[in-house]
């Protein structure tokens, strides 16, 4: 159901595969990015490589499948776009013309550009000057009022989807004239220049993660107040569904009606789109209870009660119960390992407690008996 790989104590920030998924890029919560390669019983226990020249935490990897480039971005306000030699990873300097950090990073769907969003309420989209031999970027700043928290692509190459700290969820054009032709009319739009707003649609927190759809008519975010939503182009109204426990960080389309999320809950929860409803389908971590041993401590049954949100008349005996999962931790990164057409065959998670896991659709549905995920 899930192969499981840990990479010891250090919290997995982000995680991206190369083309075949032989090797995996990781940032374990600190200056470096490690990538290692896979053996035959999993990730070897040493990086095979070490990309070495950020100043500060790396918030955000990319790795582009078909021009085998990696992307980076930092804290410390500036990315690189490394190269492989056939040696070693040259890096390249990419000035984002930033003043805060950048907090996210990923490649368009033709790897002729990448965007990054940052703390200084805007995103720089960049790409290369071939005359020249450098990266360039062009910023899209209003009407956005806080730090970009999360992005992505639409299939079209030129739509952009953000999340922000000012509780909007917003899909922009990405369009970069000097290298691309101009852009087909969407659904989500005609006119489409640089920076041009196309939708926006309100949140009732951060917006910590968001994701097109596959066919690029939906978009699905997931937001602080511990809520999912999804909205369509075309249309303002939007489907949205409160959840009882803790946010979710990250969502991913699974299907064009199927949506996997995860975050503070430590577990990937499934929902579905139907028409204008949004639906809770299941927890894809099959979670067993075990009763906690002797007496609760008070400060595990307040953190408990404050998981639950429960109050000291409603906790009863119950509060001891504990729930396992796979992951120990939270899950802060949600990426596709590999696709059949439009459907997702396995995604993979990383988080907190430094594991990174990588689920089979086909055998989590053989778990889960009359549930598809597709």
């Amino acid at each position: 159901m899930a192969d499981i790989h840990s990479f010891g104590v250090d919290p997995v920030s982000c995680h991206a595969f190369n083309k075949d998924r032989s090797q995996v890029a990781v940032a374990l919560n600190g200056n470096d990015v490690a990538i290692y390669a896979k053996d035959q019983v999993g990730w070897k226990a040493s990086p095979i490589q070490t990309l070495t020249k950020h100043d500060l935490r790396v918030t955000s990897i990319d790795w582009a499948p078909k021009s085998n480039r990696i992307v980076t971005c930092s804290a410390d306000r500036n990315g690189y776009v490394w190269n492989w030699d056939g040696k070693t990873w040259e890096p390249v300097l990419v000035h984002l013309r930033i003043n805060r950090a950048a907090t996210y990073v990923r490649w368009s769907p033709r790897e002729n550009k990448f965007a990054v969003g940052s703390g200084a309420k805007l995103v720089s989209v960049c790409y290369i000057d071939d005359a020249n031999n450098w990266w360039l970027s062009k910023h899209i700043k209003k009407p956005l009022q806080s730090t970009v928290s999360c992005l992505d692509w639409h299939p079209n190459n030129v739509l952009l989807a953000t999340g922000s700290t000012d509780f909007r969820t917003r899909v922009f054009s990405a369009y970069i004239k000097e290298i691309e032709d101009k852009p087909e009319p969407t659904p989500w739009g005609a006119r489409m220049p640089l920076g041009q707003l196309m939708a926006e649609f309100p949140s009732g927190g951060w917006v910590h993660g968001v994701s097109f759809s596959p066919d690029g008519n939906r978009v699905a975010w997931v937001s602080h107040d511990s809520s999912i939503a999804v909205a369509s182009a075309g249309g303002d109204k939007v489907a949205s569904l409160s959840l009882s426990g803790l946010p979710l960080l990250k969502c991913l389309w699974l299907s064009p009606l199927k949506v996997v999320a995860a975050g503070y809950d430590c577990c990937p929860l499934l929902f579905e789109v139907n028409d204008n409803a949004l639906t809770f389908v299941t927890s894809l971590d099959k979670q067993k209870k075990t009763e906690a041993g002797g007496n609760v401590s008070a400060m595990r049954k307040f953190r408990d009660m404050d998981k639950l949100s429960l109050d000291s008349g409603t906790a009863g005996p119950d509060i001891g119960t504990v729930m396992t999962t796979i992951h120990q931790n939270t899950i802060s990164s949600v990426t596709v390992h590999s696709n059949q057409g439009d459907k997702v065959s396995k995604f993979a998670t990383s988080g907190v407690d430094s594991k990174l896991i990588v689920w089979d659709v086909k055998a989590l549905e053989a778990s889960l008996g009359s549930v598809r995920l597709h």
